[in-house]
């Protein structure tokens, strides 16, 4: 079996390095933004739903330079075979990001207009998000496994 290192995967070392440094970023400011908005459903404190409403925005911008990052690897680099977990991954990231998009809009009403939609959304873009992350560990892994043996 032949293994495959880093310089052989990718074009440059510096874009998976700075798309893995950031990518965790959002998910975890979108695991936050659901507790926020699950703690605002249950309390109605106000002070929960606008910290969802900044979280949520915050996981927003932050998810744009590993999502163009991730677009460029998945989609628009030609030096290597893109795995299918690759593209799901992107896929799957890409429903999340939508759901989070629409998500933020929910957080712009009124206080008490935003439950439960945002609830739901937020448990959507936390699930495709967890989907997508579970699914490229388990590549890893296997890449990994098969690099040993």
């Amino acid at each position: 079996m032949s293994t495959l290192s880093v310089t052989s995967r990718y074009p440059s070392r510096f874009a998976p390095a700075i798309f893995e440094l950031l990518n965790p970023i959002p998910y975890g400011l979108f695991v936050g933004t659901l507790i926020f908005d699950i703690t605002y459903a249950i309390t109605r404190n106000v002070f929960w739903g606008k910290g969802a409403a900044w979280l949520v925005t915050a996981g927003l911008i932050i998810a744009i330079i590993p999502r163009l990052l991730n677009l460029g690897h998945v989609w628009l680099q030609k030096r290597r075979a893109v795995s299918r977990i690759e593209r799901i991954d992107f896929w799957l990231n890409l429903i999340g990001i939508v759901a989070a998009i629409v998500n933020a809009f929910v957080h712009s009403r009124d206080a008490y207009a935003m439950v439960p939609e945002n609830v739901i959304l937020s448990v959507i873009t936390v699930v495709f998000l967890s989907i997508g992350h579970i699914a490229m560990a388990m590549n890893r892994l296997d890449l990994a496994q098969a690099a040993h043996e």
